[in-house]
């Protein structure tokens, strides 16, 4: 409405309409971008052709208004699929879209669809049921890697793929839609929709105008195998039952606290930089006549491994790094087990990739982690050889930058899932290809104390970042810092509360920047999120996080391949 007024004024003072139509920016830095309403009924794109959409052929399912319960807004809910399989649900408001369409990311294996977006809560176009909204199962049903046995068709719509058509399917429908396409596109995504973030700003640079990826996990062939069968193998006995359990990882908790609390000058039950804790398990072991609140010499060993990171005996590493110092609350159900006798997340997610997903032809069905998994450089070598199919580690985002496209990526430092070391060597990465004044003109990378996986945690938990980067896209409003706070959230150990949970009240905020700040703590006062200058160590997994050639697949004649670019 005061874009109409006010192209009304100006017209009658003699102004160009071309030059009033320019959107002004809103108080929270986005365009006032005017309300558009649907060109026809919602039931009627059933009936519309897009299986001509060039590289999607698109099928509508189902189209049907129904109103959103949160925002009251009326939307066109549509189910579809492209072909040959990659479903999708996009929801379009029927009156209020402001020209926004927003993909959200899927998170593990995918194989389902979930319209769900992590850390938005302030996003008023969001809130208000403004944007156009889709997201996609990636070509297959379920968790579980078996799906990709042998199946290289349905390997590639989950390595990259299928976000990339369902996008082109669901720009295409909102041009029919409303008779005009989307003024902005973005896309939001954590844990594999952190890798489905980065794959699409290296390998499709045109599809979205600003990205946030949250907790990637871009190094997807070491973190599906070597990261999580390391974790799974150092913490099983020879009877077959894990060492670490929960409550002693609370133990190991209080005790990092202890020794490195106070390393920023603050006491405030957070590690605001791990790389900067040296804590030795080995200072809380039992002792003759001691059994309590420290750990045995068997659990002692495991923890240095959680750490540490998988190697071998000469010290050669095969991951870039472990689990941080001040994550031990966020171990249980994800590398160590929540329910005796019952595997932990670790476990199955390094199996069902490393047999069905990452080796071609796959694995034959009995083999295990804990029983055929060795870790030297020629498994290593096995293993990772599908790096430039699924990887996102790529940094040359030269294409991205060069089209003015935003990214916002993030990471927590207690995530038990991901090693955020993963996401300083790709930012660094991305330096080093394209130069830190580039990098920062387009990119920012926050690290968050105290956060899980996704969400969660003891820490700073609750923060905006779509908003930040939608302002930065449409009002040139750079996210030089964030605000951040804590929420007390009950669900799973590593992740997101439950979508019914009763929200709570955040603590007082904190302004937090992005990586790096050189700080020294010693003797200073805690300032936000000040980082010593980090180098990623040495690791067999170095060329992974340079320039490389992605691998593309499709049909040529009878028969799908892939081959480099």
């Amino acid at each position: 409405m005061r874009s109409f007024l006010l192209i009304a004024a100006l017209s009658l003072l003699g102004v160009s309409p071309a030059f009033a139509a320019t959107p002004l920016l809103s108080a929270s830095g986005l365009k006032d971008l005017a309300p558009v309403a649907a060109a026809m009924p919602c039931e009627q794109l059933t009936r519309a052709d897009f299986e001509s959409v060039p590289d999607a052929p698109t099928r509508i399912s189902k189209a049907q208004v129904q109103t959103d319960a949160k925002t009251g807004a009326e939307f066109c809910r549509i189910t579809g699929y492209v072909a040959p399989q990659v479903q999708f649900e996009l929801r379009l408001p029927t009156k209020t879209w402001t020209q926004r369409l927003l993909m959200t990311g899927c998170g593990g294996l995918c194989g389902n669809i979930g319209l769900f977006t992590e850390h938005a809560d302030n996003c008023l176009p969001l809130q208000r049921g403004e944007m156009a909204i889709v997201a996609t199962d990636m070509g297959h049903d379920g968790q579980g890697g078996v799906w990709g046995k042998d199946d290289l068709l349905l390997r590639t719509d989950f390595a990259y793929r299928g976000i990339h058509v369902v996008t082109l399917a669901a720009k295409a429908i909102i041009a029919k839609y409303y008779g005009q396409p989307q003024t902005y596109a973005y896309f939001s995504g954590c844990s594999d929709g952190g890798r489905e973030a980065l794959m699409e700003a290296q390998r499709f640079p045109a599809d979205f105008d600003g990205i946030t990826a949250g907790a990637p996990a871009a190094n997807f062939v070491v973190q599906n195998s070597f990261y999580h069968a390391w974790n799974a193998v150092k913490n099983t006995g020879p009877d077959g039952q894990q060492i670490l359990a929960s409550e002693k990882a609370a133990i190991l908790h209080a005790a990092v606290l202890k020794a490195c609390d106070k390393l920023d000058s603050a006491a405030d039950g957070l590690i605001s930089d791990p790389t900067q804790c040296h804590f030795d398990p080995a200072s809380i072991q039992c002792r003759p006549g001691v059994a309590a609140d420290c750990l045995t010499a068997a659990e002692i060993a495991v923890a240095r491994a959680f750490y540490d990171g998988a190697h071998d005996d000469q010290g050669n590493r095969f991951v870039v790094g472990g689990l941080q110092p001040g994550s031990e609350l966020a171990w249980t159900g994800v590398e160590i087990s929540m329910v005796p006798g019952m595997p932990a997340f670790g476990f199955m997610a390094a199996g069902d990739s490393t047999k069905y997903l990452l080796n071609w032809p796959s694995l034959p069905t009995d083999w295990t982690v804990l029983e055929d998994f060795t870790f030297d450089k020629p498994t290593f070598d096995k293993f990772t050889a599908s790096y430039p199919l699924y990887n996102a580690t790529n940094p040359d985002l030269s294409a991205y930058f060069g089209r003015g496209g935003k990214l916002l990526m993030w990471h927590g430092w207690s995530d038990p899932h991901i090693s955020p070391i993963n996401s300083i060597a790709y930012y660094r990465g991305v330096e080093a290809t394209l130069g830190a004044q580039a990098t920062r003109d387009h990119m920012r990378f926050y690290l968050f104390p105290g956060l899980y996986h996704c969400g969660g945690g003891d820490g700073l938990n609750t923060f905006d970042v779509l908003s930040a980067v939608m302002a930065w896209v449409e009002g040139g409003q750079s996210p030089d810092t964030l605000q951040a706070s804590h929420v007390e959230q009950k669900g799973f150990p590593g992740g997101p509360p439950p979508l019914d949970a009763a929200p709570a009240q955040p603590a007082a905020s904190v302004t937090v920047k992005p990586y790096p700040l050189l700080a020294d703590f010693k003797g200073k006062a805690k300032t936000a999120n000040g980082y010593a200058l980090y180098n990623p160590p040495s690791w067999a997994g170095e060329h992974m996080f340079k320039p490389y050639k992605a691998e593309t697949c499709g049909w040529n004649g009878n028969t799908y391949t892939c081959t480099a670019e």
